[in-house]
């Protein structure tokens, strides 16, 4: 006998395969083009977590990072869920799990409180309250908060404050960073995970657990900006100081190239994707003109070639507008040309070959491509900048975990800050200690 939960089967006695293990993480990121699930394990004594089990399928019901058939994401979810757990022996009944989209929004707050203790000294209770007060924000009825990130404090004159814990004052007060959701958005992620079977333990901004995988403090410090180009969107987050300054998702992803080669080609989309892989590039300079593709190869029905030199071109103009796009971005915060730590690329479309020579012409920053670090395991399966998000979503979680019995940066987990409806998960963690060194 099976029984089933959401649309996996799950099996009523315990197979032989799945093994028992303590301290699991998982982390599902659900993308406008694949669905990734990795599966980690907390080892004892060792820093780095292990990675056990790793999933990936198309998406479906997925458009520009938001759920449109809750039941075609469900099945993408499951079946990427379950191939983690077989090849992890492990079953995951919940998660961490990213989210993206065109309906974040952003706007900064303030918060400000009198010092509760008689001796002026910060306490942590004198930081969750003056965090739950840039909280209240007026908001639409249908948004959510997902994140409220501390940037810095102020106790009385001192400003540029990380962490006020021990310090002695009588005013304090927060710069933070809100990061917003439209509340059906949220819930139709809920609602997908739960189809599946499994229950969220938290959500996270794609961008933001991208950072975590692939960027270093020193990099933070420094000044970067993380820009990660997805099938439906394109995200970035730029940091400098340590702090987070800004966050945003654009409406353009790598599926757009795709779809533009299938237009100039008069082709479908699945040959064009096969022909943007296997002789796209993002540079036109040095492609020899006269080079042809024969289409038969990749569809028996289609005849004909087509100049690479062409399919190049099409590469090129829809990355020139991604990355004149992240350009405006830094521009809007007076970062442009100004980031020495300069920008780091992950996502699918940071694989395509010369995409840093041509994003150099245009950010003028130095780039490279980002791969998750700080893992064991099965590396060869995570290797690859489209897995930072999921690579991230693990040690977001593993922030948690440890943090849940003790303290990171002087400052307790801040639960259930979230505002709107119940289905939102986006509880608010120790800010200091994911974003600041």
């Amino acid at each position: 006998m099976r029984s089933v939960r959401g649309n996996r089967e799950t099996p009523d006695a315990e197979p032989k395969f799945f093994m028992s293990r303590n301290n699991i993480i998982a982390g599902i990121d659900i993308g406008s083009s694949n669905v990734r699930t990795v599966i980690a394990q907390e080892m004892r004594g060792e820093e780095a977590l292990r990675i056990i089990g790793v999933g990936i399928v198309p998406s479906s019901g997925i458009r520009r990072g938001a759920i449109i058939d809750i039941d075609e994401a469900a099945k993408s979810v499951n079946e990427s869920v379950g191939i983690a757990e077989r090849m992890s022996g492990e079953e995951i009944r919940k998660a961490h799990v990213s989210i993206g989209g065109t309906e974040i929004t952003l706007q900064d707050s303030k918060g400000v409180i009198a010092i509760g203790r008689a001796d002026g000294e910060v306490v942590e209770d004198d930081v969750n309250r003056v965090i739950t007060e840039a909280q209240a924000i007026p908001l639409p009825m249908n948004k959510d908060i997902l994140h409220i990130i501390p940037k810095r404090y102020r106790l009385d004159d001192q400003n540029d404050i990380k962490n006020p814990l021990g310090m002695r004052g009588v005013r304090l007060e927060v710069e933070a960073l809100v990061v917003e959701s439209s509340a059906a958005h949220v819930k139709n992620l809920t609602k997908c995970l739960y189809q599946a079977g499994i229950e969220i333990e938290d959500i996270a901004l794609e961008p933001l657990a991208s950072s975590k995988a692939v960027l270093t403090k020193k990099q933070k410090e420094l000044g970067v900006v993380l820009v990660n180009i997805g099938g439906g969107t394109t995200s970035i987050a730029v940091f400098e100081e340590g702090e987070i300054l800004h966050t945003a998702i654009l409406p353009v992803g790598a599926g757009h190239i795709t779809n533009d080669i299938a237009i100039g080609l008069r082709t479908s989309i699945d040959v064009a994707e096969r022909v943007k892989l296997e002789y796209g590039t993002s540079l036109t300079r040095g492609v020899n003109q006269k080079e042809e593709i024969d289409i038969s190869k990749f569809d028996s029905q289609e005849d004909g070639t087509v100049s690479r030199y062409h399919v190049t071109e099409i590469i090129e103009a829809r990355l020139v507008e991604i990355f004149e796009i992240v350009q405006a971005e830094l521009k809007k915060i007076g970062k442009a040309g100004l980031l020495p730590a300069g920008a780091v690329l992950v996502g699918g479309g940071a694989k395509l070959p010369e995409i840093i020579d041509l994003a150099k012409e245009i950010l003028r920053l130095p780039i490279q491509i980002g791969y998750p670090g700080g893992f064991t395991g099965v590396l060869d399966k995570v290797d690859d900048p489209s897995f930072a998000t999921a690579a991230g979503l693990l040690l977001w979680g593993d922030d948690q975990a440890n943090f849940s019995g003790g303290v990171t940066s002087g400052i307790k987990v801040l639960d259930n800050l979230s505002k709107g409806t119940g289905y939102t998960v986006g509880r608010v963690k120790d800010w200091i200690g994911k974003f600041l060194p």
